[in-house]
């Protein structure tokens, strides 16, 4: 009997790495938003309005 059996193996890692890369990118997308709507709510709402 020649039998070969294929044992798939998934490693799961928390790399820290990895979270810390995602935490910036999406810590940055934040602070570039709400740097867009201090923009709008300083300067562009006052000159619409008059």
């Amino acid at each position: 009997m020649d039998e070969h059996k294929e044992v798939e193996r998934t490693e799961r890692k928390s790399d820290s790495s990895k979270v810390a890369s995602t935490f910036i990118k999406y810590a940055a997308y934040l602070i570039i938003f709400f740097g867009i709507m201090w923009f709008i709510i300083s300067y562009l709402i006052p000159m619409i309005r008059g």
